[in-house]
């Protein structure tokens, strides 16, 4: 769009510098005025006679002048656009202050009539000449072809041998300079041009850049190198992918860089490289003089523009694979991790030296081995389980675990992933690598097993703790309360005064007692071991109810059951603790508990409407936020194999999910 505008305002600016636009401009002004003399109030009110003709039927003749004079300047198309002005001219006297509207439409007419009759003529004389001119070219155009024809003619059998022989060289080489530079000696051959060029498309810069020359300057291959799809000959034809033939490129005007003329190129014929039905470059050849290239040299060079570009694909490939492959083995022996591949049969094809460091067996050994010699009974069932699963398509979760024996009977532990490898769209072998976790393992077990038991000993504190505050703490304060009372009541020498001050140390021990039994719930509700999970639920909910305000339900799913004491423990700390997180910091107004019974496993999940946090991806990273609460919701739920789950966004408020087996 901004080009077709950028041309449209060139067209205007070029027009209003043509002075022959101004004399037709000036035509019609005075023309008009003199037509309109009476309505403008210039002079002269009084119609003459001028050779015989109304004085207006003259001035409508005279506007054939600036009709004739845009047709023979400008062309026809100028005369008719003048035809057109002269009629919006003339129509407003006719209609409007005409004492005989019939007679000026009538020479309104003729004077239109006449204005066609004359485009139509100049229209035919143009014809005519344009018809002389392209005759003219076609006979030097003839004249040419017919040269080039017998020179075609005289080289037709050595080209085809030429394009057999280049055919067979292409498909034989994959050394990309080398073959560039033989393609490039033999189009010069075939083709007879004094210089050839060849470009590759950068598909990500669109640009062009010259990869192989001949026959031109070094300075020239600078200067023309990185030209943008679109810009001189070869971007056109990478824009179009269709042959470009330029006769004589010193006058062609699409032309965009002086070094052309600089290197006196004339002649040139460029055809698009394609690969795979893509433009992937061009092929240009160029002689020094003006040429006429037949059609036949366009389709020999095409054709051999396809060959090279298919070629030069097949090179850039094999380069890349022998990087890859390069890349790929100093990867895969310098790896720390174990890595072997084996063929569906599980025989071991390769291995790297960190798999004869975790197996113990030497790489010689290894070739003779097969993938179940170092794995257990129960490791070779679950290896041709996940090759099965793997073949088929299926996730199989990994990586996984996997025990692996060792050369001298040891067993250890290795984290394994298995991968498919593919030929020709066919499974035929797989990719293992394995990296040994046994520390890593026995360090998360024994941090399991004492987290496990800090947890227990904890519980049991708070067991404990309960048990003292409710058993002695309590009792003592309730026997204090009502030592207080009796003494405030039976002893008739006290004043009023000791009896208020009395009256509020009992106060002030009962609310100490309240407090104390709060605790008591809190570290150990009698109502978890009295009556199981849901009740001890409901508690929660109704205290949270009672001091925020907050709108709280409870829905339950499935058939109501009671727990093992560690499972009923757990799923209560997690709601507490979730509960606890809403009053603190959720600033939510509804929240919903929900307890779902099934078959083998039991999930708690508490939902609010807060403001929610913005979780990373992995829930460990929560500890370096302060939010240390999460993990320990989330550590007990394993201890027991069940899971946590946490779901929140910043405004979406927040879902924790624990599920847990029975």
């Amino acid at each position: 769009m901004n080009i077709f505008s950028s041309a449209r305002i060139s067209r205007i600016a070029r027009l209003l510098h043509n002075y022959h636009f101004w004399v037709v401009f000036a035509l019609f002004v005075i023309l008009i005025i003199l037509h309109y003399t009476e309505q403008l109030g210039i002079a002269g009110t009084t119609p003459t006679i001028r050779f015989g003709l109304h004085r207006h039927a003259m001035d409508r003749i005279l506007f054939l002048l600036p009709i004739f004079y845009s047709a023979f300047i400008f062309g026809v198309n100028a005369g008719i656009i003048a035809s057109a002005v002269t009629l919006f001219a003339l129509l407003p006297r006719a209609i409007l202050w005409s004492p005989d509207p019939r007679d000026a439409f009538f020479e309104i007419a003729s004077v239109m009539l006449i204005a066609v009759v004359v485009c139509l003529w100049f229209r035919a004389m143009i014809s005519e000449q344009e018809q002389r001119q392209r005759s003219a070219a076609e006979l030097d155009t003839m004249q040419g072809e017919l040269q080039s024809h017998i020179r075609l003619s005289r080289s037709h059998e050595i080209r085809l041998e030429m394009l057999n022989t280049i055919s067979g060289m292409l498909s034989h080489t994959l050394e990309l300079e080398t073959l560039l530079r033989n393609a490039m000696n033999m189009v010069m051959e075939v083709m007879e041009v004094e210089a050839v060029l060849i470009f590759s498309l950068d598909e990500k810069s669109q640009k062009l850049d010259i990869i192989a020359y001949d026959g031109i300057t070094d300075r020239f291959a600078q200067e023309i190198t990185g030209m943008k799809v679109g810009e001189g000959f070869n971007g056109i034809v990478a824009q179009s992918g269709e042959p470009l033939m330029v006769k004589d490129a010193s006058r062609d005007h699409r032309l965009t860089r002086e070094i052309v003329l600089a290197e006196k190129i004339k002649a040139q014929l460029i055809v698009p490289l394609k690969a795979k039905g893509q433009v992937t470059g061009t092929l240009c050849v160029v002689n020094r003089r003006p040429r006429q290239f037949l059609l036949q040299e366009v389709n020999l060079l095409t054709a051999i523009g396809n060959q090279l570009a298919i070629a030069i694909d097949n090179a850039r490939l094999y380069h890349e694979q022998q990087v890859t492959a390069a890349q790929y083995r100093g990867i895969f022996e310098n790896a720390s991790d174990a890595i072997w591949t084996q063929d569906s049969e599980m025989n071991i094809l390769a291995a790297n030296e960190a798999t004869a460091r975790l197996t113990g067996y030497t790489r010689a050994e290894l070739f003779h081995m097969k993938t179940t010699d170092f794995l257990p009974e129960d490791g070779v069932k679950t290896a041709a389980d996940m090759q099965r699963k793997t073949l088929r398509g299926d996730t199989v979760g990994e990586p996984y675990d996997q025990r692996l024996i060792r050369k001298d009977r040891t067993q250890i532990l290795v984290r394994l992933t298995s991968n498919c490898i593919f030929s020709d769209g066919k499974p035929v072998g797989f990719q293992h690598i394995a990296r040994d976790v046994t520390k890593e393992r026995q360090v998360e077990n024994n941090l399991r097993f004492f987290t496990e038991q800090v947890i227990r000993a904890q519980e049991e504190e708070r067991k404990r703790i309960a048990r003292e505050l409710h058993d002695e703490t309590a009792q003592q304060l309730i026997a204090l309360t009502h030592q207080v009372e009796d003494f405030a009541v039976h002893n008739d020498r006290l004043s009023r005064d000791d009896i208020n001050i009395l009256t509020s140390w009992r106060d002030q021990l009962k609310n100490t007692l309240q407090g104390v039994r709060l605790y008591t719930r809190d570290l150990r509700p009698p109502v978890l071991d009295d009556l199981g999970l849901v009740p001890a639920t409901e508690w929660l909910i109704d205290e949270l109810k009672g001091t925020t305000g907050m709108k709280v339900t409870l829905k339950i799913i499935g058939d109501e059951r009671r727990l093992s004491t560690e499972a009923e423990l757990t799923l209560f700390r997690i709601v507490q603790e979730a509960l606890a997180n809403v009053r603190r910091h959720a600033e939510a107004s509804v929240v919903e508990v929900v307890l779902e019974f099934e078959k083998e496993k039991i999930m708690v999940s508490i939902m609010d409407n807060g403001k929610g946090v913005e979780l990373p991806g992995i829930l460990e990273k929560v500890s370096h936020n302060g939010k240390l609460g999460l993990i320990g919701m989330e550590e007990r739920a394993r201890l027991l194999g069940g899971t946590l789950t946490i779901q929140s966004k910043p405004g979406s408020g927040m879902t924790i999910t624990a599920e847990l087996p029975v």
